[in-house]
């Protein structure tokens, strides 16, 4: 390990990998010298993915799963114990949403879908990997969550209530697991200039780009041991 690859050794895993953020999240850990998880639940996309990172110079593998089904997470999970027997990094990112009314106009189904990928997911994928990093004491969990979980927004109260609770979730864990020098953090961006949120009248040039996030998400891994960041507000310098 050197100045410019503090994570050579360690395993990263990160959820919803196959693009905009997750995708900027992987490369970005595998600069630093990280062997990549690439998970989601589209091959292809997690597949374009790790050829960017293989073409410059980095590791990953992929791993097709669906957060919201915990019988997906808990085979990703032997696997990745059996092939790699430790966990050091895991960046919970998968995540929908919908934006496209009031909440009382929203089909059970709609709403079912976003809080189980959006948070039921967390809580399955912290089940799943939490013992790799207890048996191992050490470990960092990244938890991508929204400002959209510290404001209100309206039409969008099921995606708002889903971050609202992943922060919650974030910081009771992050006590939970503190015992075993493992340290949780949640990222809450603004606006992305991704595929996921609505931004209908917004300059994309003043926009939050998944780089930003990477970039935290970096600064948090890579943090002297003896602290850890447990929130980041991450905002555009100027509104778009």
């Amino acid at each position: 390990m050197n100045e410019r690859t503090p994570l050579l050794g360690q395993v990263a895993l990160v959820t919803g990998a196959g693009r905009g953020i997750g995708a900027a999240i992987s490369q970005k850990l595998a600069e630093l010298g990280a062997s990549l998880v690439l998970s989601g639940r589209t091959r292809e996309t997690l597949e374009t993915t790790q050829a960017m990172i293989r073409t410059r110079g980095g590791k990953a593998q992929v791993e097709p799963c669906d957060v919201s089904d915990l019988a997906s997470i808990e085979g990703l999970a032997s696997r990745l114990d059996e092939h790699f027997h430790r966990l050091d990094i895991l960046v919970n990112n998968a995540g929908v949403g919908w934006f496209s009314g009031p909440l009382h106009e929203m089909t059970p189904e709609t709403w079912e879908k976003i809080l189980n990928t959006n948070l039921r997911g967390v809580f399955f994928a912290v089940r799943a990997f939490a013992p790799l990093m207890i048996r191992a004491k050490t470990g960092h969990i990244v938890n991508i969550s929204s400002l959209a979980g510290k404001n209100p927004l309206p039409r969008g109260a099921a995606y708002a209530a889903s971050k609202w609770g992943l922060n919650g979730l974030s910081y009771s864990v992050a006590e939970e697991l503190r015992p075993y020098n493992i340290r949780v953090s949640v990222v809450c961006p603004g606006s992305v200039d991704t595929e996921l949120g609505p931004h209908t009248g917004k300059d994309s040039n003043k926009m939050l780009k998944p780089d930003d996030v990477a970039h935290v998400v970096a600064a948090l891994v890579t943090q002297t041991s003896q602290s850890f960041i447990s929130e980041v507000l991450l905002r555009p310098t100027q509104k778009p």
